[in-house]
């Protein structure tokens, strides 16, 4: 025996009496788990084909003479595939929004090949997903049940189904490889289940299946330098999604309550200044008078560690935990103060508009011409996908083509025009009126100033 397999050996061996000191070890093939083919003939009918066709509006083409070849322009048709799930008997379907975005035509296909028309209920880009509905003219189809995704665990064996690359019920399998996963840039929420099971283009809207046959995430995303599968794919848990159901039949969308505060992620430095062990939660920098967070008693420099019993690590987890939650409820929320454990129940609403946006097109000869503005509030700063506010003005769209596109763009702040702070649309307006010579804006976190003649 060679010494590269003496050492593989020995390896095994040390890993075989590790795992046998913690858990018993299967006695039998009996123990064993040898085929999955019962679960996917028990699921696999509630997963569907999603096409879709959207018309792409393009210029005409005037040439002076026939060349033959030429394209003609005029308008085309795009057509894109992805994968859904059944998730109410009578033809209720969720996906990705980024699978019908824009479509002009949506067709269902079911794993019997029987093909719908399907129209959007409603979509949440935040959260990239989307409700349609078809028409089952009385017929019960089959459909998933959901399942808390707060109850797997690192390790649990899963199944992918849907189909990637346009190739009908394709299955693969995995476990979860991590949880309350943040993959920022995917969508609002960043807070994925990650998995290794193979997810492909196609896959998109299929699910991510339990052993015990409920759904626990729609598969939404994978990491990949080349298109393909690496064994990285993040699916959109199904607590989110029992949240769109509550509120996207009623043709509403997802709103997180508001806590009333505003925080940032606890770094090592923070966690050394403030007497803890390790770096972990969100530290309270302001508690906003009159907000819940203030009515529940939470302090500046309280830590947030769990909403809910659920731990809290970061921005992405916080913002996750409201979206899965109703305003006009209370949530206990636990926190770190003076190096104790402190539990607030804290009264959950939805962010309020004030001050009211006093929505404004700007126009003229001036260089914010083209800009849309509203006075910022928790309510637009939820809308924005901002897990925090402050006043001000904040351009929330810019008229492709527009003067003002050449400079700002939405989600940034008017923090100043011609050296004035800019409290309100009103102020705005006002130093418009005057004559516009610098703009100051804030854009993520920095600042910097335009001079015009």
């Amino acid at each position: 025996m060679s010494r590269v397999m003496m050492m593989v050996v020995a390896l095994a061996v040390g890993v075989a009496a590790f795992d046998a000191a913690a858990q018993p070890l299967p006695s039998s093939r009996a123990d064993l788990p040898f085929s999955y083919a019962s679960l996917v003939k028990r699921v696999s009918p509630a997963v569907v084909n999603i096409y879709t066709a959207t018309t792409m509006r393009q210029p005409q083409r005037r040439y002076p003479f026939p060349f033959p070849g030429l394209p003609p322009g005029g308008d085309r048709v795009q057509n894109a595939l992805g994968s859904g799930v059944v998730l109410k008997a009578d033809g209720l379907i969720v996906t990705n929004a980024h699978v019908v975005r824009g479509a002009d035509q949506i067709r269902v296909v079911l794993a019997d090949r029987r093909e719908f028309d399907a129209r959007v209920i409603t979509q949440d880009e935040r959260y990239d997903l989307a409700l349609l509905r078809i028409d089952t003219a009385g017929e019960n189809f089959p459909f998933l049940e959901m399942r808390d995704s707060d109850s797997v665990e690192v390790g649990d064996v899963v199944l992918a189904i849907g189909n990637p690359f346009g190739l009908n019920q394709t299955v693969t399998s995995g476990i979860i490889s991590a949880v309350a996963r943040s993959a920022g840039g995917v969508n609002d929420s960043s807070f994925f289940i990650q998995t290794d099971a193979a997810i492909n283009p196609g896959n998109s809207g299929g699910a991510l299946v339990a052993l015990d046959g409920r759904l626990i995430g729609i598969n939404t995303a994978i990491y990949s330098q080349t298109g393909g599968s690496v064994g990285i794919g993040f699916a959109t848990p199904s607590n989110i999604v029992s949240r769109l159901v509550a509120t996207g039949e009623a043709g509403g969308r997802i709103v997180r309550p508001w806590l009333g505060i505003s925080y940032q992620r606890v770094t090592p430095d923070i966690a050394q200044g403030i007497g803890l062990v390790r770096p972990a939660g969100l530290i309270v920098k302001d508690v906003y008078a009159n907000g819940p967070g203030a009515a529940a008693g939470m302090r500046r420099n309280d830590v947030i560690v769990a909403v809910n019993d659920q731990p809290i690590d970061d921005e992405a987890a916080l913002r996750f935990r409201l979206a899965t939650l109703a305003a006009g409820t209370k949530v206990p929320v636990k926190v770190i103060r003076d190096r104790r454990e402190v539990m607030l129940n804290v009264p959950l609403a939805a962010p309020p508009e004030e001050p009211a946006r006093d929505r404004t097109v700007l126009e003229g000869r001036q260089p914010l011409s083209g800009a849309v503005v509203v006075n910022m509030s928790p309510a637009v700063a939820e809308e924005l996908g901002q897990s925090e506010w402050r006043p001000g003005v904040v351009v929330i769209e810019v008229a492709q083509g527009s003067f003002a596109g050449r400079f700002v763009r939405p989600g940034d702040f008017i923090v100043a025009v011609n050296n004035h702070e800019i409290k309100s649309v009103a102020d705005l307006r006002r130093e418009i009126a005057a004559g516009v010579a610098n703009v100051r804006i804030g854009r993520e976190g920095m600042t910097s100033t335009i001079q015009f003649r």
